[in-house]
């Protein structure tokens, strides 16, 4: 649900949040917490994301997104955007163990390396390294009561 005038507007059946802290092992494969399992089901997709993460999106959610990206102009900007975004997305799915297998390149992209921290954010979810996730928090802590004035002030009271 996204706040959408002064009323919330289902987006969807799937909302993920919460933290979890995980290693990822020296082949590339990281634990999904089964409660996210559930949700992501059979094959998702996994690609790079924005500030240094990277980004976990079921199927159906990956469709929408797909469409949107086929309206976008033929622009550099676009250009740019989509080979970045596109670049790095691979189809993936869960080992017997619940595990999912990162690619080196996106490996590398999001500096992962042993303690990973997985978030839900909404309609997909994010893997970052621990420490990068740690710089984040604490380079934005002072700025998210503004934030949030900003994006949802009058409309809702957080």
């Amino acid at each position: 649900m996204v706040v959408s005038g002064n009323k919330w507007v289902k987006v969807g059946d799937i909302m993920f949040m919460g933290e979890y802290h995980h290693s990822i092992d020296d082949k590339g494969r990281l634990t999904i917490p089964s409660k996210l399992r559930d949700e992501l089901k059979d094959s998702f997709i996994l690609t790079k994301g924005l500030d240094g993460c990277l980004f976990i999106y079921p199927k159906d959610e990956w469709n929408n997104i797909a469409k949107k990206y086929k309206e976008l102009p033929n622009t550099k900007d676009a250009r740019n955007y989509l080979r970045f975004f596109l670049s790095g997305a691979v189809e993936a799915e869960f080992d017997k163990q619940g595990r999912i297998n990162i690619p080196q390149p996106l490996i590398k992209y999001a500096s992962l390396s042993k303690e990973c921290v997985i978030i839900g954010v909404n309609e997909r979810l994010e893997i970052w390294d621990k420490d990068l996730f740690t710089r984040f928090l604490d380079e934005n802590e002072d700025t998210i009561s503004d934030i949030a004035d900003k994006l949802f002030a009058p409309s809702i009271n957080i």
